[in-house]
């Protein structure tokens, strides 16, 4: 193999090491537009709805609670009118 074979080669050689590497930086600047454009702003619909459900959580707690202390509040008017109503009886009698 001669010289200018060798160099010839070499040059084949760095040429084809420029392609793949263009071919990578392509493949890269794909991947931060995908990731910038699509993956990001996904990730950001996902915890708008999150906070959305986390906020619609605490209010059917909240509400949940208070339905509770309204049953126990009727419960507890309930027990006290028996009473009422049972000492009024007493007297009429």
């Amino acid at each position: 193999m001669t010289d200018s074979e060798k160099l010839d080669l070499i040059l084949a050689e760095m040429q084809d090491l420029k392609q793949r590497t263009t071919n990578i930086e392509t493949s890269v600047t794909d991947i931060k537009l995908t990731l910038e454009n699509e993956i990001r702003t996904n990730i950001m619909r996902v915890a708008e709805g999150h906070l959305d459900l986390s906020r619609q959580f605490e209010t059917t707690v909240k509400l949940d609670n208070e339905k509770e202390m309204l049953a126990i509040r009727v419960s507890m008017l309930e027990t006290e009118m028996r009473r009422i109503r049972q000492q009024l009886n007493q007297i009429a009698v």
